[in-house]
């Protein structure tokens, strides 16, 4: 896992999408801009429907050389070659995701303490995904994180680590100094007029702050 793919991470939300466009399109403005890992989140569609839009965003990340992530899915991310697959504590475990998914791809997997941060390193996660660092409305189960306990996090493990919950352009700056590579979000890039435009700024300001 190349870090650098982490540094802003756009995780999918269809919530967000206006009439008459697609998911895809949503998400291809957001790689005119920049972003640099896309995961496909999907909670309510068939197994059917998750096929063939995973399918359809694989060719949109192909084409910008970005990679696919799947959220909890592992059949479907084996079923379109994605890239890898990102887990939540109550999801598999990355140690059973690895068996399934192989050796070169990617885990991502949920870590709110210390302690499943190192598990989740010892059962061969690639990254992990921290937080809710600023509260969230994406997740309604998500309680805001410490950021003391996010740096410990960082500071615990070996693996790159991105921040996630309520971050936007105005607050990105605050997650300066804790270690992390990146951050993942939603609604600051999908829930924009224009998404291309507000993952340029957004980028920018988390390169700023990742090397402040």
């Amino acid at each position: 896992m190349d870090k650098n793919d982490l540094l802003l991470y756009a995780v999918t939300d269809r919530n967000w999408l206006p009439e008459g466009e697609t998911l895809e399109e949503q998400v291809e403005k957001c790689l005119k801009g920049g972003a640099t890992c896309i995961q496909l989140r999907e909670k309510h569609l068939s197994e059917e429907e998750f096929l063939e839009e995973a399918r359809r965003m694989k060719a949109v990340c192909a084409k910008y050389h970005v990679p696919l992530l799947i959220n909890d899915n592992v059949e479907i991310a084996l079923a379109v070659d994605a890239d890898g697959v990102h887990v939540g504590q109550s999801d598999m475990e990355a140690e059973d995701v690895r068996a399934k998914l192989g050796p070169d791809k990617i885990i991502g997997v949920t870590a709110k303490t210390v302690e499943q941060a190192l598990l989740a390193e010892k059962h061969g996660a690639d990254y992990l995904g921290s937080g809710a660092v600023f509260g969230t409305s994406t997740k309604e189960d998500a309680s805001k994180m410490d950021h003391q306990v996010l740096k410990q996090i960082c500071q615990a493990v070996q693996i790159p680590v991105v921040a996630i919950g309520g971050i936007t352009e105005e607050n990105v700056a605050e997650l300066a100094g804790n270690g992390i590579c990146g951050v993942a979000v939603v609604s600051a890039i999908f829930a924009k007029k224009d998404i291309e435009a507000a993952t340029r700024e957004l980028k920018k300001r988390t390169e700023e702050m990742v090397k402040a």
